[in-house]
C-alpha cells in the first residue's frame, strides 16, 4: 500500500486527506493519505523514510514550506524562483520538492473570472505561501504587489526574493484591486483583521487564502462592503489535484462532489 502525507503544525484543520483520499478511492488505488503534525526536528527522518520508499509523497503546509528545502535533492523550477515547496516526491532516487501553489492560485483566479491584468495586489501577510500568490500575480500580468507583515523580518524576506514588491507598514492600507489575506487571521471563527476597510471603496475582489471555516470575518467585511470574495477552496483544491497528478500521472475529477467535501 502506497502512503502519502501532508505535514504541518499545527495541521488538524487540513481536509487534504479527504480530499486526496476521494481521488484515491475513485481511482482504484491501494494508498491512503494521512495528516501528521512535525516539528522541524522531524523534518530529517521525514525525508529519509521517502527515500527507503516507506512515504510515496507528501504535502507540506505551514510552517515547513522553506524549513524542508535543505533537505532535499533539488528543486523544480517554480520552488527555486520562490522558495517555496509544497509538494514533494521521489525520483531517479532523488527527493524532488514542487511548488503547486502557484499553480493552484492561477487557476482558482482564472475561475472567478476576475481578472488580474494591470491591478494592484495587497497581500496581508509574509508566510511561506506568499512568494507562490506574488509569482502567480506577476504571471498574470499585474502592475504593482504590495505586502504587509506585523513581523517586518519576515517582509524582508519576501522582499529579498522579489525586489519590485512594495512594502506596506502593518495597518495602513494603500489603494489597492485585490486584497490578499495569507495570514492565519480567520483560522478561529472569533479571528478579526484590525484594518478598517470602510473607505477602499467596492468591487475589489476580497481572498482569503482559508478555506475552513469557508467564510471569514475578513470576507464578511469585503461582502458586507460590496466587494467580490472568494475564500482560498479552490486553490487548495487545484493545488492538491497537481500534487496528485505529479504523484500518480493521473488527473483527477474536480466537480460538485469533489467541492462539496471542503464544506465543513
Amino acid at each position: 500500500m502506497k502512503k502519502y502525507l501532508v505535514i504541518g503544525n499545527p495541521i488538524k484543520h487540513s481536509l487534504s486527506p479527504e480530499l486526496h483520499n476521494h481521488w484515491i478511492k475513485q481511482n482504484g488505488f491501494d494508498a491512503i493519505y494521512e495528516k501528521k503534525k512535525l516539528s522541524n526536528n522531524d523534518l530529517e527522518n521525514l525525508i529519509l523514510d521517502i527515500k527507503k520508499g516507506n512515504i510515496n509523497g507528501v504535502n507540506v503546509t505551514v510552517p515547513f514550506k522553506n524549513a524542508i528545502i535543505p533537505y532535499l535533492d533539488d528543486l523544480s523550477n517554480e520552488a527555486k524562483k520562490t522558495r517555496s515547496v509544497n509538494t514533494i516526491h521521489l525520483r531517479d532516487n532523488k527527493v524532488i520538492g514542487h511548488n503547486t501553489d502557484i499553480e493552484g492560485f492561477e487557476k482558482a483566479i482564472k475561475k472567478i473570472n476576475f481578472n488580474f491584468k494591470n491591478k494592484k495586489i495587497f497581500i496581508l501577510g509574509a508566510g511561506g505561501v506568499v512568494p507562490s500568490i506574488i509569482y502567480a500575480s506577476i504571471k498574470m500580468g499585474s502592475s504593482e504587489i504590495m505586502i504587509s507583515n506585523r513581523t517586518e523580518e519576515n517582509a524582508n524576506k519576501v522582499k529579498n526574493i522579489f525586489n519590485n514588491i512594495k512594502l506596506i507598514d502593518w495597518g495602513e492600507l494603500p489603494n489597492f484591486d485585490v486584497i490578499i489575506n495569507a495570514t492565519s487571521l480567520g483560522l478561529n471563527q472569533d479571528d478579526q483583521i484590525n484594518l478598517n476597510f470602510n473607505k477602499v471603496g467596492r468591487n475589489k475582489l476580497f481572498y482569503d487564502l482559508i478555506y475552513n471555516p469557508s467564510e471569514t470575518n475578513f470576507l464578511r467585511m469585503g461582502k458586507n462592503l460590496g466587494n467580490k470574495y472568494e475564500n482560498g477552496k479552490l486553490m487548495f483544491i487545484y493545488q492538491a489535484y497537481s500534487a496528485f497528478k505529479l504523484w500518480n500521472g493521473i488527473r483527477p475529477s474536480i466537480n460538485d462532489e469533489t467541492i462539496k467535501l471542503l464544506n465543513q
